[in-house]
């Protein structure tokens, strides 16, 4: 096929030997399927800011911190430097998370870097050696999907461990190979401990996998995986290690707002007396 325009580059450094075929174009970039050496790998062109249609990026990018400190402010006053620097720090983070997370365990596309918005990554494919289905083009006996999921659940919870939440996780964002399944698209990738929406990702991330297994296996729609890996991490007792049940028992008791308020209102009269008695003294100097 012809040569995109934004691929020419790695062309022409010998990065890419050929082109081979368009695999999908979506929300953020276009995928292709291409040749390098003896390989054949997917070439990921991220879209432009403007022509890019994620939505609600800025609450994705909460939490993320530039190392360099004139970045950072670039980021901040949205220069047009910022601006390039906060397109590099969104393309960069899905690098870096595809390494972190192949590095802890969770199966992702093995990345081989990111050159002018173009991340070169592996190919995933079935054992016929064609491209993998996404998971919401399969359909699965009901073991077989107990099965994936709970996979799936411990790859959401290393994930946390590494203070990743998805962010965009769904049937549509994992790939199935002859092992497994493979979880794909990170560039929205959340910090956990930084990002106030953290919590409330997570629980959508896992209520998308879980709705989409429980149509094989009906029993797994009232897991609460989420929820217990929320609870462990908010008191740092959440390891790769630890065994998830799937089990959560919600915190039903409501909060006594009567004496939250009276504990306020203590709390502003002693404040208060102490500001007078700051006063008192200064008038007898």
């Amino acid at each position: 096929m012809k040569i995109p325009k934004r691929l020419q580059p790695l062309v022409d450094d010998g990065l890419v030997d050929e082109v081979i075929s368009q695999l999908m174009s979506g929300k953020e970039a276009t995928v292709y399927m291409v040749r390098c050496g003896d390989d054949i790998r997917c070439a990921k062109v991220y879209k432009e800011a403007n022509k890019r249609s994620f939505k609600k990026a800025a609450q994705y990018q909460e939490g993320r911190k530039s190392r360099n400190s004139r970045r950072a402010r670039a980021m901040e006053k949205g220069s047009k430097y910022g601006r390039k620097q906060q397109e590099d720090a969104w393309q960069n983070a899905e690098v870096e998370a595809l390494y972190t997370l192949a590095a802890a365990g969770v199966r992702v596309p093995q990345p081989f870097g990111c050159f002018e918005s173009v991340l070169l990554m592996e190919l995933i494919t079935d054992g016929e050696g064609d491209v993998a289905p996404r998971l919401n083009d399969i359909i699965l006996p009901r073991e077989h999907a107990i099965e994936d999921h709970l996979i799936m659940m411990n790859y959401v919870k290393i994930m946390l461990c590494e203070g990743i939440i998805h962010g965009d996780l769904s049937e549509f964002n994992v790939l199935v190979d002859e092992y497994g399944p493979v979880i794909i698209d990170l560039p929205q990738a959340v910090d956990a401990s930084a990002n106030n929406n953290a919590k409330s990702m997570l629980l959508r991330d896992v209520e998308n996998i879980t709705d989409y297994y429980a149509q094989f296996a009906p029993e797994l729609a009232k897991s609460k995986y989420a929820q217990e890996m929320w609870a462990l991490y908010e008191k740092a007792e959440l390891t790769p290690e630890t065994e998830l049940t799937g089990l959560f028992k919600e915190n039903t008791k409501s909060a006594d707002v009567d004496t939250i308020l009276e504990e306020i209102k203590a709390a502003f009269a002693e404040e208060q007396e102490r500001l007078e008695r700051i006063s008192d003294a200064d008038e007898l100097d």
